[in-house]
């Protein structure tokens, strides 16, 4: 095996040809993570106890998760939350996910909850989604494969629904 290295070469652009390469690193950062709404379907309507489990916990989001800010959600609701545009998305009061019966399942604990994860496939985007188990309301946060590098990024949010969300058992 040679250690002979080639030089590197460098070749100038004209501020023309730079142009269309500005142009789209421009139209990327417009669709990257940090924009100021993000889409987010509510679940269907909780039981009334549960919907206010999560408007509580709604009002002790972090306004920061994994060095991404909140994003307004559309439609606004109380079920909802986002950060980075809708790179990690929040959604409280979902019904309980099938896969919650499945004992093969994995899961993390993180700050005194525990998480159900799910890996999605590439052809839903990727990334993966935890959903909240032995509390009282249901909640699922999905991650973009980007931002889905460990779990700490669920440090806030445990905390969040930890002062809001009591143990238990959901009854939906």
């Amino acid at each position: 095996m040679s250690l002979h290295h080639r030089p590197l070469r460098v070749r100038a652009l004209s501020a023309l040809s730079a142009l269309p390469a500005s142009m789209a690193v421009l139209a990327a950062a417009a669709c990257s993570p940090g924009g100021s709404e993000a889409r987010v379907d509510p679940p269907p309507t909780p039981p009334a106890a549960v919907a206010g489990l999560c408007a509580a916990l709604h009002k002790e989001l972090p306004e920061t998760v994994a060095g991404l800010a909140r994003t307004r959600t559309e439609p606004e609701s109380d079920l909802t939350a986002a950060w980075g545009g809708s790179a990690i998305v929040l959604r409280c009061g979902i019904p309980k996910p099938p896969k919650m019966l499945d004992p093969k399942q994995e899961g993390v604990h993180v700050n005194g909850v525990a998480w159900l994860l799910e890996k999605l496939d590439d052809g839903s985007g990727g990334g993966f989604r935890f959903t909240t188990g032995l509390r009282l309301a249901y909640t699922e946060v999905q991650v973009d494969k980007e931002h889905a590098t460990d779990a700490g990024m669920l440090v806030g949010l445990s905390t969040a629904i930890t002062a809001t969300v009591p143990e238990g058992i959901a009854s939906y």
